[in-house]
């Protein structure tokens, strides 16, 4: 299961000198999202839409760092104001909720329809896009590329597009590992090996020619320095590991009830065609008693 990757991911004890990992949104929020970020985050989003952005306004996030380190976490991700009018919201995701498809469409409508006061008119509303940057393999989209971009398309001559005002992004971590940064994605893959391990090699390299990449693990060296920071996202990384656990519960005690069922099933049918109980026992495992209730 992709559940053992996460436990690895997120269990790497971090001595006090480490660097924060920065695909934890707590950290990832505060690194693109934080007032001060705009360059950087101008940079990323350039190398995921593959546009040339002029402006970045982070202005309405939440500042993490500024809260207790005690509150209950929620949702955590980054929504830019890009060139003026149109907005992009970035969430970063290590653990897979099953419902991510669902999940973006809802970011995108929330944000979308929120731009409409009473007595505006529908031609004020503008693009929106959210990026989805997966630590895991989406099932419905498992033989796509590892960065895929989705509109509304007319399904019969798919080259026709209804509106660019929905506008979304997924990026799976995992595949893009298989690719080398290289060709048309060579910046955007520089910088998912930067959210990767900013620590690598490679990235070193990426960083002598890009400035904002360079300023980006700057200010997570700094951030890896603060307390409270390092508070916050021990805090995220145990409720992370929670939540797996009890993934992982759930997942075992389905299967294991999964497979007591088929063997009630096998035992019903041969007792139908009266096979001795003993071979019943040995085929299914089940106990006499619970065979003769069946």
């Amino acid at each position: 299961m992709q559940e053992n990757q996460i436990i690895k991911s997120t269990k790497d004890k971090k001595t006090k000198n480490s660097i924060l990992s920065p695909k934890l949104d707590v950290v990832f929020q505060i690194l693109f999202g934080e007032v001060g970020s705009e360059e950087i985050t101008k940079d990323l989003l350039s190398a995921i839409l593959d546009e040339q952005i002029n402006s970045v306004d982070l202005n309405q996030n939440i500042v993490l760092r500024r809260r207790n380190p005690n509150d209950k976490m929620g949702i955590v991700d980054v929504l830019a104001k890009i060139n003026d009018n149109e907005y992009c919201n970035i969430e970063m995701q290590i653990l897979d909720n099953r419902d991510n498809i669902k999940r973006i469409l809802y970011y995108w409508a929330r944000k979308y329809s929120s731009e409409l006061q009473k007595g505006i008119p529908y031609a004020n509303l503008k693009r929106t896009i959210c990026v989805l940057i997966a630590d895991f393999e989406i099932d419905k989209i498992k033989d796509l590329e590892f960065h895929t971009q989705w509109k509304i398309i007319e399904e019969k001559d798919r080259k026709i597009v209804l509106t660019d005002d929905l506008e979304l992004h997924i990026i799976e971590l995992p595949k893009m590992r298989k690719n080398k940064a290289t060709g048309k994605d060579k910046k955007l893959l520089e910088w998912l090996s930067f959210l990767n391990n900013p620590e690598s090699k490679e990235v070193t390299n990426y960083m002598k020619n890009n400035e904002s990449m360079k300023k980006a693990k700057e200010k997570l060296n700094t951030m890896s320095e603060d307390e409270r920071i390092r508070r916050l996202a021990e805090l995220r990384e145990k409720a992370i590991l929670d939540e797996l656990e009890v993934k992982v519960y759930n997942y075992k005690k389905g299967k294991n009830d999964g497979i007591e069922q088929n063997n009630k099933e096998i035992a019903k049918k041969m007792k139908e065609r009266n096979y001795k109980i003993e071979d019943i026992i040995d085929l299914t495992n089940l106990s006499k008693k619970e065979i003769e209730d069946l």
